[in-house]
């Protein structure tokens, strides 16, 4: 016999503290009385919140507010999760998760809350990956995930890296760098070299990256958008086909170029 659970409600809807409080208590009740909720772990979920974050970026690059603020509540959700499957377990609970992110800003922000002056952006960003060596690390590079995808984590070592001077001069140089990977991928090729080509591409893929980073680009998001390019307009030609009812397998090269050229085209009007 199933047994109604009343929502916690807060008195003032628009009270941040009584909100918060609410929805950590739905949560914890979901954890005792949801059959799939009470089942899962930390571990179980942890690949939900990568995909709930791409579902966020993707709303956030749709410009789809209504979209972002529900997809921000699925991250919430996991953080929250999170945290409580912690308290159960003893090993902490939200208000700790709470504490100490409140302790880090203001450490980390000492031009902020404390005495440090600064000239500007490059200032701040050197006094930050000091004050994490300071905490413990023996990298600067031990913060960057190695799960994250390989353009966005090239993206964030060489970042760091030029934070503490190690970078070109300018942009000049990122560019010419990419010149000559191609070169030396390009001798592998010739010499039938496949293992060392594959390494040589990897590098080429990096100096892209690097060069990407010169120009204020996120190379993960152009390649995502290029892939969603080439989604759009392949679909054109699959659409095109079915209306004259003919298989792509029986379209030549040809005939399919010329309708990637239509879509292209097309794009050009929107």
């Amino acid at each position: 016999m199933n047994v109604k659970i009343e929502v916690p409600k807060a008195v003032e809807p628009d009270d941040l503290e009584q909100q918060f409080t609410a929805l950590v208590e739905i949560i914890k009740i979901l954890r005792r009385e949801c059959p799939w909720d009470k089942k899962q772990t930390n571990e179980s979920i942890a690949h939900l919140l990568i995909e709930e974050t791409y579902e966020m970026i993707d709303a956030i690059d749709n410009h789809e507010d209504k979209e972002f603020c529900e997809e921000l509540g699925d991250v919430l959700l996991h953080v929250l999760m999170h945290g409580i499957m912690a308290e159960e377990k003893g090993a902490f609970g939200i208000i700790d998760i709470i504490k100490t992110l409140q302790k880090k800003l203001v450490y980390r922000h000492p031009h902020v809350f404390g005495d440090v002056e600064v000239s500007g952006e490059k200032d701040v960003l050197r006094n930050w990956e000091n004050l994490k060596m300071n905490e413990g690390r023996e990298s600067i590079l031990e913060g960057v995930p190695p799960s994250l995808p390989a353009l966005l984590r090239a993206q964030r070592v060489q970042f760091k890296a030029a934070k503490v001077g190690f970078d070109w001069k300018d942009k000049n140089g990122a560019w010419a760098k990419i010149s000559e990977e191609l070169e030396e991928l390009k001798r592998e090729l010739d010499n039938n070299e496949h293992k060392r080509a594959q390494e040589e591409l990897g590098d080429v893929l990096f100096s892209i990256v690097n060069a990407s980073r010169f120009e204020d680009v996120v190379a993960e998001e152009a390649l995502q958008h290029s892939n969603n390019k080439f989604i759009r307009r392949f679909r054109y030609i699959e659409e095109k086909a079915a209306e004259q009812k003919r298989l792509l397998s029986d379209m030549t090269l040809g005939e399919m170029d010329a309708l990637w050229d239509e879509a292209k085209e097309l794009e050009k009007l929107i």
